[in-house]
């Protein structure tokens, strides 16, 4: 049985390994650190802890700030997508969850990408259609945010094709993530999700959220040290094998 000693220390290793997870690959906080801390407490506790480090961890990966310029130029139009689908999909079907089969659907689409990934195909966007087909894209993601809570699809496909650095893709993808992860949250403020008489619950979740900052934070410095020692070859790899396993996640 787990008694709340032994609850705080497994958190803590649980947010230190999702730290490092998305510090090498740039994405995969939420999913691991739902999946383990499933295993010893309620997915509502679960979620209440998960929100502080998800988002800050999206607002370290988006550094350095100089490099926010020519990425905002460049994913503009996407980034009005993203926040565009999350609040339209959010008013159409009343918020994350309300679809059942959305989740699962989802999983296989990541499944299937992640796959044709591992195979060593790739493609490119060319730059005369960037902009329309982010603004596309990022609709897409925003809508499929609103109904599953999950910002990865198809934005991070999108993002590869780009041809951006190493670094430049994990900033690119932690802007997005940011922006989603924003608009989501405005989404539901908005339809008085989350409030009411959670709310008391949740305020008093903030502080263990903000502790388990500290884990998340050292973890993602850790991942971000490995990931600088990885060839680009296997760092694209450890990329499609993370939505892989999120994609298997989500079916179940």
């Amino acid at each position: 049985m787990w008694n709340e000693g032994w609850m705080a220390a497994a958190a803590i290793a649980v947010f230190g390994l999702a730290g490092c997870v998305k510090g090498v690959v740039g994405l995969g906080l939420p999913t691991v650190s739902m999946a383990l801390l499933a295993v010893f407490m309620p997915p509502a506790q679960a979620a209440a802890l998960l929100l502080l480090p998800s988002l800050v961890t999206n607002l370290v990966q988006m550094r350095p700030v100089a490099g926010l310029r020519p990425l905002l130029q460049r994913l503009g139009w996407m980034l009005l997508g993203i926040v565009l689908g999350t609040l339209g999909g959010g008013a159409l079907w009343g918020g994350v969850g309300r679809l059942p089969a959305a989740r699962p659907a989802l999983g296989l689409a990541l499944v299937m990408y992640a796959l044709w990934g591992l195979s060593g195909l790739r493609w490119q966007t060319p730059p005369p259609h960037q902009a329309w087909l982010g603004a596309v894209c990022g609709l897409l993601t925003g809508v499929i945010t609103a109904v599953t809570g999950v910002f990865v699809v198809p934005a991070v496909a999108f993002l590869q094709s780009l041809g951006l650095s190493r670094p430049a893709l994990m900033q690119a993808m932690g802007l997005c993530f940011t922006t989603s992860t924003l608009a989501l949250g405005a989404g539901l403020l908005w339809q008085g999700q989350g409030l009411g008489a959670q709310a008391q619950e949740m305020g008093l979740g903030l502080l263990a959220s903000a502790l388990m900052l500290i884990p998340a934070l050292a973890g993602m410095h850790w991942g971000e040290l490995l990931r600088e020692k990885l060839s680009p070859e296997l760092f694209k790899k450890l990329l499609m094998f993370s939505l892989l396993v999120l994609g298997v996640y989500l079916c179940f």
